[in-house]
């Protein structure tokens, strides 16, 4: 979920063509749930071949890397690796939650509720070891590099983006902005109109850029703050945050202490362990054992995995394939004449 910051600072709109030769670290989770997500049948089940193996989050690699790169931008995935031991009630959690998800949409399709079902489904959705494998896979086959990150995949995608190896971190969430990342991109992986749940209304998804230095210097906040500040509110270190406060009075509690141990002290703030999160935000296990090179997808391979073992209809993979050839080559070229170092 990562902290909810949503509200205390608006993000530059941007279109795909100005992601031209960008080279985009994805966290590759947080896209992963996205396509399980989202990339469903009407009744909810997610897309499937003939053996029954999960094929909605190969459809979202496929395709939304294809037009991604013929945009010219340059994704490289950077894979979760173990979770951090402040973690592991919110892991468990998590997978409790769909499962329970996973019995509610069971319950709606039981009484005809589709609309109902589907939202379930969503909720429901899960990574599973063998859906990380085939992503990882079929990433090889398309010539876009993959990272595997010691713990947290935004922390390490935030530590490239600050080392200039890419110039962006892409992902839902805002956690990267604590890690330290320079830029955060949102809704990547995710475009075009969306139905909101419940509601018979439409909204555009568009990508949204938010600058680091520009976030801070308006919020008149240093992201040491930024971090104390959200861990106010809640993070995936400690749920829920400190009871009764939002984004908002936690922002003014910052401004007004200058830190979480200042409003401690008031009596603003009842006590609490926070200082493991903190430290954790602050200097996370990451890496420099990984190589970005964009190469000329292996088509055969591709066409082999999707077509011959999971039932994609080969003209509509060689027509994305077309793309993702076209587009390494355009993203390529884009980035040495960008020269954004």
């Amino acid at each position: 979920m990562g902290v909810q910051l949503s509200g205390l600072f608006e993000p530059k709109v941007v279109e795909f063509k100005e992601l031209a030769g960008k080279r985009i670290a994805i966290d590759a989770y947080n896209a992963l749930y996205q396509f399980l997500s989202i990339i469903r049948q009407p009744t909810g089940e997610p897309l499937m071949d003939r053996d029954g193996n999960v094929t909605s989050h190969l459809s979202g690699l496929l395709y939304r890397n294809a037009n991604l790169l013929e945009y010219g931008v340059l994704p490289v995935y950077v894979f979760d690796g173990a979770p951090p031991e402040l973690k592991k009630g919110v892991v468990e959690g998590r997978v409790d939650t769909r499962l329970k998800a996973e019995e509610r949409w069971k319950e709606a399709l039981a009484r005809g509720d589709l609309e109902e079902a589907r939202i379930q489904a969503q909720a429901s959705a899960r990574l599973s070891r063998g859906i990380l494998e085939d992503a990882k896979r079929l990433l090889g086959y398309m010539g876009i590099p993959v990272v595997q990150a010691p713990s947290e995949g935004e922390a390490q995608a935030a530590y490239m983006a600050g080392e200039k190896a890419v110039w962006a971190v892409g992902s839902q969430d805002f956690d990267s902005l604590l890690f330290g990342a320079p830029r955060l991109v949102r809704n990547i992986t995710i475009t075009g109109k969306r139905k909101l749940p419940r509601k018979n209304i439409y909204v555009n998804i568009v990508p949204e850029l938010f600058d680091s230095e520009t976030v801070l210097s308006d919020l008149g906040i240093t992201r040491e703050q930024l971090i104390d500040l959200s861990i106010l509110v809640g993070t995936d270190y400690n749920p829920g945050g400190v009871e009764g406060i939002g984004p908002k009075k936690a922002y003014k509690i910052i401004r007004e202490t200058g830190g979480i141990d200042v409003a401690v002290e008031k009596g603003l703030v009842r006590g609490f362990d926070y200082e493991p999160i903190k430290a954790f935000f602050m200097n996370p296990p990451v890496t420099d054992d990984y190589e970005l090179s964009w190469k000329a997808p292996d088509e055969e391979g591709v066409v082999d995995f999707l077509c011959g073992e999971r039932d994609f209809t080969e003209s509509r993979v060689r027509k994305a394939l077309e793309k993702i050839r076209a587009g390494i080559e355009k993203g390529r070229s884009q980035f040495s004449l960008d020269g954004w170092l």
